[in-house]
Parts: structure tokens; C-alpha cells; sequence
């Protein structure tokens, strides 16, 4: 069954690989929540934490929205990334004893860099964007801050980051329909599966046969 549902999601996320670039439509919204749902059933199946779970649930929520057009559509795509963000952090926090304070230190200073880089350019979206990177960089450190044992979700957590990143430059630095604007949506979309993947194998790893 593992083998049939890990098959499905990377079907499903090289199959939207070549339309990280297309005009929005509901096949191309179908395809690409597909591989984060299958991620959520893979957790719930093996009773995995409710925090994963959801977090991986409004994971999927948010590649549907932001497959949409529109102002709403994106807000509502930010919010269920935020919240995932959330339930990521309080599934980290859980099996942190102690801060990893490099980390800290490095998140804060990219967290402020989009002061510079990031935020004149979002106009009224500017508050949520703030919001959310505070978020992801709170996930963040609390995944690097992640014993031994976990570092494949600190892996994890590292690339979903990269993506988001790769994303906002996407979104509001980039011109659309570029050559860099689509090439930076193909490298965003194999983090983001990749770093979501990792997650899900990290605190569940009975789907891949490895407890």
C-alpha cells in the first residue's frame, strides 16, 4: 500500500513539474494537491502526530489556492501555509530540549533581510508576509534545534524554507513568464516536495519501511 501511495505522489509531483508555469486551471489544480494529500494519508494511516497530519492537510490546501488566480486566492494560500508552519511547530517542539543558536542567529538575519529584499515589494499584502516569515523562521530553528535523530526533518524544514524563499522571488521580484521566473518555478516545486517528504519520513518512519 506505502509503495502504491509514494508511487502516486511522485507520479503526481513530476507530472507537475512541466506545469509549474501554466495558466491556472482545475486539472492543474488537481494534480498539483495530490502528492501533499497522499503525504497526509500516509500519516494518518500509520498514526502519525495530529500536528503532522494537519500540517500536511493545510499544506495541500494552500498548493490548491495558490494554483488559483487572484489577491483571495493567494491570502488563502498564505494563511494555510502559515498554519501549517504552525502545526510544524508545535510538532518540533516536542522533541526539542534546547535551542541550536547559530540557527537562531541565522534565521533572524534572513528573517530581517526581507525587510530589504522582500517586503517594499508585497504592497497591502505587506503584514501577512511578515507574518508568515516570522512563522517559518520559528519552524525553522526549531527543526535545526532537533536532536540527532531527526535531522532528516531538519533537512526538511531547511528546503521547505528554500522554496518559500525561491517563491517570494518568484512572486514579487520576478517578471512572469520569464525564462529565470520558470526555471524558479521547477527548482521551488522539487524543494518544497522534497522537504515536505522528508518531513513525513523523519516522525513517520514506518512508510518507508524503516522501523
Amino acid at each position: 500500500m506505502d509503495i502504491i501511495l509514494w508511487g502516486l505522489a511522485g507520479a503526481s509531483a513530476l507530472a507537475y513539474l512541466p506545469l509549474t508555469g501554466r495558466a491556472p486551471a482545475l486539472w492543474r489544480s488537481g494534480i498539483k494537491t495530490v502528492p501533499l494529500s497522499l503525504f497526509a494519508l500516509m500519516a494518518f494511516l500509520h498514526g502519525g502526530s495530529s500536528w503532522l497530519i494537519f500540517g500536511l492537510i493545510l499544506s495541500a490546501l494552500g498548493d490548491l489556492a495558490l494554483s488559483r488566480e487572484g489577491d483571495r486566492a493567494f491570502l488563502i494560500g498564505l494563511v494555510s501555509f502559515a498554519l501549517a508552519h504552525l502545526c510544524y511547530v508545535f510538532l518540533f517542539w516536542t522533541e526539542v530540549d534546547g535551542l541550536f543558536w547559530p540557527g537562531v542567529v541565522m534565521l533572524a538575519g534572513v528573517a530581517l533581510s526581507t525587510e530589504v529584499w522582500l517586503a517594499p515589494h508585497t504592497g497591502a499584502l505587506r503584514g501577512p508576509v511578515r507574518v508568515y516569515v516570522l512563522l517559518i523562521s520559528v519552524m525553522t530553528v526549531l527543526a535545526l534545534s532537533l536532536p540527532e535523530t531527526w535531522r532528516l526533518a531538519s533537512l526538511g524544514a531547511v528546503l521547505f524554507l528554500l522554496s518559500d524563499l525561491i517563491l517570494s522571488l518568484q512572486l514579487f521580484r520576478m517578471k512572469p513568464g520569464t525564462q529565470t521566473a520558470r526555471g524558479a518555478g521547477y527548482l521551488l516545486w522539487i524543494l518544497y516536495i522534497c522537504g515536505q517528504g522528508a518531513i513525513l519520513l523523519a516522525f513517520v518512519p514506518r512508510v518507508w519501511g524503516l522501523s
